[in-house]
This record gives C-alpha cells, structure tokens and sequence, in this order.
C-alpha cells in the first residue's frame, strides 16, 4: 500500500489518473474512500489524490501526536513526496482545515480552493458566532456522525447511507479529542482573497453542521468566490448527490482554468 513518510508518520495515499493534480481532502466521518464518486469521474482528465488524515483510515498518528494542527504540513509533505509542485484543493468538512490552512502556508502552489460544507477555521468573528450559534457540535465526532447528511437521507437512500457508515468505521484510530481541537485552529482568508485564488464555497441547502448561512458569510469574506447551494442536500453534499457536486466541481475548474 502506498504511504508517504511526512512528519514522522506514514501518510496513506492513492492516485489516479494524469494531468494536473486535484487533491480531495476527506471530512471527519470519512476516509480516502469517500470520494468513489468523484475520482472515477475527475480521474479522466486529472491526476486525483486522496488520502487518509493522520488518525484516519490508514494513517496512524503518534502518541500524544499534533493531529489537526498538523494536517496542514501534512499535505505539503504529501505533495512534496509525489512532487507535485501545485494542485487544486477540493475540502469537505474536516478537509477544509487541511486545505485552508494549507492556502496560508503555501498559497503560491494553490491552483483552485473548493470549500465544501466546511467553517475550515476562517478567522472571522461572525462566521465564528454562527458556528457556535448553530453547528457547533457539543458531542464531539459522535454528534458530528449524526449529522453527516440530511435527514431524511437514510429512509430516501438506506443502502449508500449504510456504506457512508461503513466506511466511516474504518476510522479506528481517530484521536478523542479531534474535534475541539480542529474548532480551535483559525485560519485567514487573507492569502486567498490576495492572490485571488479561484474558489469555490459550496453547501447542502439542508447542511445542519455548516449552514447555508454560515457558507455565505465565508463566501462573502472571499468576494471573488463562487457560491453554491444544493438542493436536498445536507452536509455531505459530495455524497448525497454526487451528480450535481460533480458538475459544480467540474465548472468551477473549468471557469477556474484548472485542466490538464
């Protein structure tokens, strides 16, 4: 199996396809497998990497290890293993930690920034409030996995609702306290909004951890940003209905001029 050596642990990872490298950054009820719908679709005209967190699926982390606040360095070190100079970032939930912090240490090698279902630590007192107010989860991972999709998902798509859950018990090594942890790291949108990286900001019209609200005022404080809300979708917009995410994503690249 294919492992990266990045500060000081063995970071799972695949690959597929050629071209340039679009780099799908996985939500804390995930794992490198939460992207079988998008890979096969994107991996014919772009190089995909996924991976597995540190913590998750896969990947170990150390004992009393940094977790989240490492996430960032550890993609550099992924990218820096693969050699791959620049990549555009696609971040569901947990994954826009990774990928915004990773915008504010290298933004140069940013090529695209898609945000999706995702606070991703933005350091801005309103969509601080807003996430307090009305998605921060007070449970921990377990309240987050109970809120990983819409509603009604499970009685109107029990069997992929059973492998969201499948694949998310994978998961044996996550840290207990990941979540406050990761709710504590900000980031700036500074690097992004400066050097006019294009963005994506996207949401489940019905996304309870990360309302359509709280996805707005992010995608206002990025005013070159593109929105968009899906319809009967929660936070997991990628997996519910990966049709309309994958058109969404496949616009956003092209207008972005992100291809091969």
């Amino acid at each position: 199996m294919p492992f990266a050596k990045v500060n000081g642990i063995e970071l799972y990872y695949e690959e597929y396809g050629e071209g340039h490298a679009l780099v799908f950054a996985h939500g804390a009820g995930g794992n490198h497998l939460s992207w079988w719908q998008q890979v096969p679709v994107f991996a014919m005209n772009f190089r995909c990497i996924t991976f597995d967190h540190r913590g998750f699926g896969f990947s170990r982390e150390l004992p009393d290890g940094p977790g989240p606040k490492a996430f960032a360095e550890d993609l550099v070190g992924l990218l820096d293993h693969l050699k791959i100079e620049r990549a555009a970032l696609v971040a569901q939930s947990m994954g826009g930690w990774t990928s915004l912090g990773f915008a504010n240490i290298r933004p140069e090698r940013v090529t695209a920034l898609a945000l999706c279902d995702t606070m991703a630590g933005v350091d801005d007192p309103e969509v601080v409030e807003e996430m307090k107010l009305h998605g921060a989860p007070r449970g921990g991972l377990a309240e987050v996995l109970t809120r990983v999709y819409a509603e009604d998902y499970p009685n109107r798509e029990p069997l992929k609702a059973f492998l969201y859950r499948q694949i998310s018990a994978l998961n044996h090594h996550v840290p207990p306290g990941l979540v406050p942890a990761m709710m504590n790291l900000r980031f700036s949108v500074a690097p992004v909004v400066t050097r006019r990286i294009p963005t994506m900001v996207l949401v489940g019209e019905q996304d309870a951890l990360t309302t359509p609200h709280l996805m707005e005022l992010i995608a206002r404080r990025i005013p070159h940003s593109r929105f968009v809300k899906v319809p009967g979708a929660g936070h997991s917009v990628y997996f519910e209905r990966p049709d309309e995410f994958n058109r969404a994503l496949t616009d956003f690249l092209r207008a972005a001029g992100v291809n091969r």
